[in-house]
Formats: structure tokens, sequence, C-alpha cells
């Protein structure tokens, strides 16, 4: 497990890496938006799994614009790295599954552990609740996977969709997340891992609330 240390020194680098880039050229690539601040300078707006959050340009350090929390060190990873790699709204159109993710399997048991299972054992015996809480959280849509399935933008252009099949007298509920197979462009396996759990977490937040 990374260390807390770990996230702020990759921050770092990323933030390095993006200054040598045009603020304007960073905020197109990701579908965020580039706002001139009144008392001078630019600040960075994007959307990251039903939240607004801004940063100015050059600092670059993420808070939430309605709550003016910091956001964590992962989730500001998280958020710089897609900045980093983003390249437009150039989605693949074809969905996959996160074995299918280039070095994928490294991350594996991770992402079992992190989103696939939670996601199960929270909303297996009650799918309809995801669906609703979903659409309270992310503004998801419906999809046609499954029996349940929504899918939603958890960031500009890293659509995610959370799939649920109900259990029956011979099999236990299952799901199953899937990725625009452009991700593998834009955030490493890792990334990817980290990104589908902290989707599903304040889903768990709220069904329990």
């Amino acid at each position: 497990m990374a260390k807390v240390d770990d996230y702020f020194t990759a921050a770092d680098l990323t933030r390095e890496d993006l200054r040598k880039r045009e603020a304007g050229e960073v905020a197109e690539a990701a579908g965020a938006e580039l706002v001139e601040n009144p008392s001078g300078g630019f600040r960075i707006e994007i959307g990251f799994l039903g939240r607004t959050c801004v940063a100015s340009w050059p600092e670059l350090i993420f808070s939430d614009i309605r709550s003016g929390k910091t956001l964590t060190p992962q989730e500001q990873v998280l958020v710089l790295h897609y900045l980093s790699g983003a390249r437009g709204k150039s989605l693949a159109g074809k969905w996959i599954s996160y074995q299918e993710i280039p070095d994928g399997r490294f991350y594996m048991d991770a992402f079992i552990r992190r989103a696939k299972n939670p996601l199960v054992g929270t909303f297996g015996e009650k799918p309809e609740l995801l669906h609703d809480l979903a659409v309270s959280a992310y503004g998801a849509s419906s999809f046609d996977h499954g029996d349940v399935s929504v899918v939603f933008d958890a960031f500009p252009y890293v659509p995610l969709v959370f799939i649920l099949w109900k259990g029956d007298d011979e099999f236990p509920p299952d799901g199953n997340i899937l990725f625009d197979e452009s991700v593998a462009l834009v955030l490493s396996a890792e990334d990817t891992a980290w990104l589908a759990g902290m989707a599903v977490y304040p889903l768990i937040g709220r069904a329990g609330s």
C-alpha cells in the first residue's frame, strides 16, 4: 500500500510536468474549464465524481468548489494524473472489464477488494438502490447490461459502468465495472482501480445513511 508521502511525491512530479504545458491546452484536453480570476491569473475547474473541483494555475492544489475542502492526497494524484493523461474526447466506444486493461492483472486483487466486492456486497440484494443513488450522486443514466446498470462520468472523458445481476436459488448476486477502452491511454491500471473504488464508496455511504 502506498504511503501518504508517496502521494505527495507523485502529485508534485505531475504538477511539474503540467506546468510545462499551456493551461488552456491542459484544460481543453481534459474537458475542464479554464476561468480567469478577477484578481488575475487563472483557475481550472473540473468535474470529478459528481463534484466540481477547482485549483489555481500553476499551483494546482485542488479543492471541492462547494465545500472548499482540499482533496485528499490520493484524490489530488488522480485528478492530476487525469489532467496529465487526458487527450480530449477520444472515447473508443468499446466497453472493457478491468482485467482487459493493460497491466490490470497486476492490480486485479486490489480492484476486486476496493471496488467490485464492495459494490456487490452492498447492492447485490438491492440493485435498484444502486441506480437511485448513482443518479443522485453522479447524474448517472440507466445502462443496458445486467439486471440493473448505470453509466456516469467519473471524469469528463472517463465514463464508468456499474452492473449488477440479481441472485437466485442457484447463484449469488454478482456485478462488474466496465470502462471505455480509452481509459488505458489516460490512467494507469493502478489509478483506474483506485478510481473505481472511489466511485463505489460514496454510494455505500449513502446506502447506509
